[in-house]
Parts: C-alpha cells; sequence; structure tokens
C-alpha cells in the first residue's frame, strides 16, 4: 500500500473525533455518532483506495451507519476497512474520557470478517509478546508478564471491564496481589494502553466484542504486541454464524496472524475526549480545533503522533 495513506488515515479520524466532540456531554451519544460517521465518511472519499468495509456499525439498511459491505474511497487498491467511527459514544454523551475515532486499513482478505458478537480477549504489549496463552489461567499469565517485564507481580497492573461476567478474572487478579484496573466501556483504548510503558497497563482481559476485537488486533499488530481472541456466540443462531464463517471448533484460539493475516496493515486514531494515550479535541476559538492522533503501520513498524491545529470554518467540519 502507499505510504502517503498514513496522513489521510488521521484526516479520516480527526474529521470523526471533531464532528463527535460537538457532542461532549449534551446526552446524545446517538447524535455523536452520526456525526462522527458522517466526518468519516466524507473524508474517506478523498483516499486514493477502494475499500471495502469488513467492520462496521451495521448493515445496508441502517445507513447513515458505516455498514459493512459499504465501499469507501475514490481509486481502484482494493482493501479491507475496519472502522469504529466512535467507540465511546456514551462517554461523549456523559462528557467522560477515553472516547476514540479509530479506523484500520489492510490488504483485502486479510482482515477476519467478524460477526457482531462477543469474543474472547487477551492482549499485552511488545515485551511481553508469546508469554501468555488464553488458556491458561489468568494467574499464570500475570506470573509471566512480571518476569517478561522485569517487575514485581505486585506492581502488574491488569485491566478488565466491570462487568459481573469478569469477576472470576478479578478474582484471579486479587489472588496474586497484582493491580487491578477496572473500566466501563471502549475497550479498544484500554487494550491499546497495555503497549504503551507509560500508560502503566500491562494486560487487558474479558469478553468484549469481535468487531472492536479486529479493530484492536489491528492496532496491536502495528506496534508489536499480542492478541489473542476467542469467539463468545451465546446462542444457537451466533453458534451458525461461526459455522457460517468456517469456524467450527469454537474453543479455538485465534492467534494475531489469523485474525489480521498481512503485515500491510495501518491503524489511526485520534482522541475525542482524553485518555491514557491520546488528548481530546480542545476547541481553541476563532474557528480553531486542536486534535492528537496516533497512526501506525505493521509493515514499517511506524508509530506516528500527530498534534494538529484546524481551521474549521476553511476546512468545513
Amino acid at each position: 500500500m502507499n505510504m502517503d495513506l498514513a496522513l489521510g488515515l488521521v484526516r479520516v479520524t480527526e474529521a470523526a473525533a471533531i464532528n463527535a466532540s460537538k457532542y461532549m456531554g449534551r446526552g446524545d451519544k446517538n447524535a455523536a455518532d452520526e456525526a462522527a460517521v458522517e466526518g468519516m465518511r466524507a473524508m474517506f472519499d478523498s483516499l486514493p483506495i477502494k475499500g471495502t468495509v469488513v467492520i462496521g456499525e451495521g448493515e445496508m439498511d441502517e445507513a447513515p451507519m458505516l455498514y459493512i459491505g459499504e465501499v469507501l474511497g475514490s481509486g481502484d487498491y482494493e482493501v479491507d476497512i475496519a472502522v469504529d467511527p466512535l467507540d465511546g459514544t456514551s462517554f461523549v454523551a456523559k462528557g467522560m474520557p477515553n472516547a476514540l475515532a479509530v479506523v484500520a486499513i489492510a490488504e483485502k482478505g486479510s482482515l477476519l470478517h467478524a460477526p457482531d458478537m462477543y469474543m474472547e480477549k487477551l492482549v499485552v504489549g511488545p515485551k511481553a509478546r508469546g508469554v501468555v496463552s488464553l488458556d491458561a489461567p489468568l494467574s499464570e499469565n500475570i506470573i509471566n508478564v512480571a518476569k517478561a517485564l522485569n517487575k514485581d507481580v505486585s506492581n502488574v497492573t491488569v485491566v478488565i471491564q466491570d462487568r459481573p461476567r469478569h469477576k472470576h478474572l478479578m478474582d484471579e487478579v486479587r489472588k496474586v496481589n497484582a493491580r487491578l484496573k477496572l473500566f466501563n466501556d471502549g475497550d479498544i483504548q484500554e487494550a491499546l494502553a497495555t503497549c504503551f510503558d507509560e500508560s502503566g497497563v500491562d494486560i487487558m482481559v474479558g469478553i468484549g466484542g469481535a468487531p472492536e476485537g479486529v479493530i484492536t488486533a489491528a492496532a496491536v499488530k502495528c506496534i508489536g504486541g499480542d492478541f489473542q481472541g476467542r469467539l463468545f456466540p451465546t446462542n444457537d443462531e451466533e453458534k451458525k454464524r461461526c459455522f457460517d464463517m468456517g469456524i467450527t471448533d469454537l474453543s479455538r484460539v485465534m492467534q494475531l496472524d489469523d485474525i489480521v493475516k498481512s503485515d500491510d496493515v495501518y491503524f489511526a486514531a485520534t482522541g475525542v475526549s482524553d485518555g491514557d494515550i491520546l488528548k481530546g479535541v480542545v476547541f481553541l476559538g476563532k474557528d480553531r480545533a486542536k486534535t492528537s492522533s496516533i497512526v501506525m503501520r505493521a509493515k514499517t513498524g511506524t508509530i506516528r503522533y500527530i498534534n494538529a491545529i484546524h481551521n474549521l470554518s476553511k476546512r468545513g467540519y
């Protein structure tokens, strides 16, 4: 893929983030999400790609969402697109931190077409790659990560979504006296935090959305971390969807290369509200706004942080 796509993808997430941030604290998560979608779709049309959305927000009849199967871009180079125009819609509605606009693209056919169901996930950063397993007890994984990071177990931080289904995981963390950080929604940013030393987060584990899992896996591959996932159907219909995808062994753990098959993958994100990795959108007055973004490419291992000041009247946001 063309290296110039990196900056183009940042423009896509910047547009989504700026649009969504206008609804900060207004109590309307649907309006914030729709605004993010509109900004993202319009900016995608300027990219020299022919991208098919394989991870999106719904089906074609659910527009204005970026629907699965939608074709975006103005070129002819075919790629897979995974999007979450606003990860953390409720955060924006309530004026809370950790909302992101995210997108990943990869060579056509290389991203897992994850159905809209749950997935078990385990994420660690580059220094702990290869020392964890989704089949192992969490307490064992924590001990192995502590050794890999040259930390005391008591200083390893595990982040888990605060849900009753995760009580057994929380108990495992406490059993070995590790640190536990809980979050409510938006697991993409929490998972990414494991790959950055300054975040203080070492492991993300739990059951969350499979589509978000694929987007996270794309980002983790760019950084060199480790992601493992296992689809977690909750009824017969979801089991059938797995079988239709060719996944007959529902106990099988998918490794990172199973979920993101190519190294030619990009990930970009822009903060909507302040988070562990990125600052949120700040309106400066005189029709200007400041954004904080990250863009990464697995093939080169490049990670770029981009702070930008936008003249909103000239950009049409």
